[in-house]
């Protein structure tokens, strides 16, 4: 049986020379993404403890000094946020041994890890996030017969789907969200409405690419709004779904004020709207939808993997009137109108004029693009029509 190709991740370099120059990176990410292979990657030879391990865990909780001075001078500690009295200790250390690429530390829940980085190792080390693969990372591998869209987003993008062959979409995802999803939930809160959580996940499934009110969703399945708050913070943590802001430059005085909702990863995505296959999703309601979750995600994807915190927004105002997408990349703010269509209409250019003329009387000179599903790229318009394949440059 031939082996899967090892796909090398765009960020192993990136953390790879910041490690020169940190006593700690940080890699943040979902479950199975790959950061445990990339964390080996970027630090060959290192030590490696698993602090969810009792063992392990006992160890630091108990005796922070003496663990951090048996385990020094290359060591992986992994989920490292289960353990929230080693961080002051991390902070005494590295700073008494100063040595730069000491420690990489890895976690998935990522408001836990990063708030315990922010109390005490601010300076000290570099923060990246790890997410599934990016397509620009897979599409070299993939067979021309799998260079499609729909192929793509119903599959989804985490690294196992790619390894096991024989992995269906369906089995990985039923078994992620019980696996994973539901004993995270179980950790940072007390779950006791097991079900009517199920039913958030779909509903949050649902409202994809919609601006999110927690008030409504609650009611759809009988918990309050701070219930709704708390789980959703909870799917954000774990790296599930991420809410888009509202841009709030002064564009036009009323604006939406409430975020957009949507999923780190398409394949989870469909497999919760019960989309099986590539058919079905491109006859499915939600098909624009998920067309729109996918092309954004990717694009967050790539300036993640190269080592950045994208910025990025939505813009709509009380009118209707919407741009899918504001990201300021490189000290300028483009804008992104995504069309799952083939081709391009006039009416596609029509709010990024607006928003275009707003946005530069403000003294800003946004790029405009169009990102839709056929496989031309070319200038209209003053606008740049994009192909969503030249995600995979």
């Amino acid at each position: 049986m031939s082996k899967s190709p090892i796909v090398q991740r765009t960020l192993s370099t990136v953390v790879a020379n910041t490690m020169k120059l940190f006593p700690m990176v940080s890699i943040t990410g979902p479950r199975q993404s790959g950061r445990t292979t990339l964390c080996h990657l970027v630090g060959p030879g290192y030590t490696y403890l698993n602090l969810e391990i009792d063992e392990h865990k006992q160890f630091a909780e108990t005796d922070p000094g003496g663990f951090l001075e048996k385990y020094k001078d290359g060591v992986i500690l992994d989920e490292v946020q289960a353990v929230p009295a080693l961080f002051p200790y991390l902070q005494y250390y590295t700073d008494k041994r100063g040595k730069n690429g000491e420690y990489v530390l890895s976690g998935s829940q990522n408001f836990l890890l990063m708030e315990k980085i922010t109390q005490s190792l601010a300076g000290r080390v570099a923060v990246f996030s790890l997410l599934p693969f990016g397509i620009n990372e897979i599409w070299p591998y993939l067979p021309i017969t799998q260079r499609q869209w729909p192929e793509l987003a119903v599959k989804g993008f985490y690294p196992k789907l790619f390894k096991e062959k024989k992995m269906q979409a369906k089995v990985f995802y039923g078994s992620y969200i019980k696996t994973y999803l539901e004993r995270d939930v179980r950790q940072i809160i007390n779950l006791r409405q097991r079900r009517a959580f199920q039913q958030f996940l779909k509903l949050c499934a649902s409202h994809a690419g919609q601006i999110f009110n927690a008030t409504e969703i609650g009611s759809k399945i009988g918990v309050d709004s701070k219930t709704i708050s708390n789980w959703l913070s909870v799917l954000e943590t774990s790296y599930v779904i991420y809410m888009l802001p509202p841009y709030f430059e002064n564009f036009e005085k009323r604006i939406i004020k409430k975020p957009t909702l949507y999923f780190y990863d398409t394949g989870l995505l469909c497999h919760l709207l019960n989309i099986a296959d590539a058919d079905a999703l491109e006859n499915h309601a939600m098909s624009g939808a998920i067309f729109e979750n996918f092309v954004i995600t990717e694009l967050l994807k790539n300036a993640y993997h190269r080592g950045e915190q994208p910025q990025a927004y939505f813009w709509q105002d009380s009118n209707g009137r919407e741009v899918d997408l504001l990201m300021e990349e490189q000290s300028r703010l483009n804008l992104y109108e995504i069309k799952q269509g083939k081709t391009i209409k006039p009416e596609f250019f029509k709010n990024l004029d607006l928003l275009k003329t707003l946005s530069t009387e403000k003294g800003l000179n946004p790029l405009t693009k169009v990102v839709y599903g056929g496989v031309e790229s070319y200038q209209r318009q003053g606008h740049e029509v994009m192909s969503w394949q030249k995600l995979a440059d």
